[in-house]
């Protein structure tokens, strides 16, 4: 296996940087622009051709809309170990969602001016929950518990259907114990164009949630503004950090963990230590040929892996910075020691025994996380998400007469007279 080798000894750190940086989307956005003018001037026939087409679903009126015997039949089709770990799951990410919830407030000061903000959920969300080459139940939590902790009313999820127009029990079991009854077979970009503008029979939504693939996410590109969108989800990557202390096991395992996502997916690790980038390489060999998706994991490590050899920890750390990856493990003997030094990660895993599947599925932050470097400027889901803030302002008549001058004066600073009008009249 051919991975790309760096040496921060020998090329510049932003050099580095560039040759890790993903590509761009312009080479996909006019397909994803026909696909939303077929869903804008065809509504639901258009999902259902394109059904066809890109998943070999044949869907129609009568079964575009889960009903509740498919539920039934998918509970009969997982079992009890499932269904007994995603309740766990379940509640361990809505008690750490639940720490998130901000309440409206008010203060008001001597002179009787009141100022606060009032938080209100969104009143109807989408969720999108990747399908196609491999199901993510663990999604539907990600995407429903924030929404819900919110406040939220209406929840409607879509994913993509199997070739037999069906869902994957998983997937449908884990909506069920969350109590989300709206759910709609479509995936890709039309389903994003449909939740955005909404069909003869699908009601537009306020946000959309959830990542998918590259046609996914220029979808939600191209409707922000219609509607608000949770970020814009570029495909799966992990940063790891270790020192020589690291195990190259699980080193090898964790790249792994996320090179099986998707052949464009990004598995990076930098280290101090030359032997240790050396051993992992051999382990990827030996642990590759016993894992399922190993043909992607191949592709993706070639096209889009990396070793970085530095000169110390603190040097990966600015590496880190600067591509500011959605998974960071700080696989280090004393990771709380470098804590302080990241700025830019989506979720930071701490230790050894914190590997990225852990917040994937289990631990309770939210596994939809900022990629492609935008973790520099953009956060997790969180339920602020599903969350909008208006403020309050109540002025007395003391107060304004207090300030009348000085918001005079800045009006007409800006030239605006009206709204020093505005103030003026009352004043008198």
């Amino acid at each position: 296996m051919k991975i790309k080798q760096l040496d921060s000894s020998s090329e510049d750190i932003k050099a580095i940087f560039s040759a890790v940086s993903n590509a761009g989307m312009k080479d996909y956005e006019a397909t994803v622009a026909e696909i939303g003018r077929q869903v804008k001037e065809r509504g639901n026939q258009a999902i259902f051709d394109l059904n066809l087409e890109f998943d070999g679903a044949s869907i129609k009126q009568d079964n575009f809309m889960i009903r509740e015997e498919e539920i039934d039949e998918a509970y009969r089709n997982v079992d009890e170990e499932y269904i007994n770990a995603i309740r766990i799951a379940i509640d361990n990410v809505r008690i750490f969602h639940a720490k998130q919830l901000r309440n409206s407030w008010m203060e008001p000061d001597e002179n009787g001016t009141i100022l606060g903000q009032l938080f209100r959920p969104l009143e109807r969300v989408g969720i999108y929950v990747p399908g196609g080459t491999a199901a993510y139940p663990s999604s539907v939590l990600m995407n429903a518990i924030p929404a819900q902790v919110a406040g939220v009313k209406e929840i409607v999820m879509v994913s993509p259907p199997d070739k037999n127009g069906g869902m994957n029990p998983y997937t449908l079991v884990a909506a069920a114990e969350l109590g989300v009854k709206e759910i709609y077979k479509m995936g890709g970009a039309q389903a994003v164009f449909a939740l955005a503008w909404g069909t003869e029979t699908l009601k537009k939504v306020d946000l959309i949630s959830g990542p998918g693939n590259i046609y996914v996410t220029i979808a939600k590109k191209m409707v922000y503004g219609d509607v608000n969108i949770d970020m814009l989800a570029g495909p799966s990557e992990i940063l790891i950090i270790a020192d020589s202390k690291a195990d190259p096991v699980f080193l090898a395992a964790d790249m792994m963990s996320q090179a099986e996502h998707d052949v464009l997916a990004r598995s990076i690790l930098i280290s101090d230590d030359a032997n240790l980038i050396t051993k992992v390489e051999q382990e990827l060999e030996q642990q590759l040929e016993k894992l399922t998706r190993k043909e992607i994991i191949r592709k993706s490590l070639e096209a889009h892996g990396a070793f970085i050899l530095v000169r110390d920890i603190d040097e990966a750390c600015e590496i880190a910075n600067l591509i500011a990856p959605e998974h960071l493990e700080l696989m280090l003997e004393h990771p709380f020691d470098y804590i302080s030094r990241i700025h830019n990660a989506g979720a930071i895993f701490m230790g050894k025994y914190s590997p990225e599947p852990v917040g994937d599925y289990y631990a309770g932050p939210n596994h939809i996380l900022p990629t492609g470097g935008t973790a520099r400027f953009y956060s997790p889901v969180t339920v602020d998400t599903f969350m909008k803030a208006s403020s309050i302002i109540h002025y007395s008549e003391q107060a304004l007469k207090e300030d009348a001058d000085k918001i005079i004066k800045l009006a007409t600073v800006e030239g605006l007279t009206a709204h020093a009008n505005s103030i003026r009249v009352r004043k008198k």
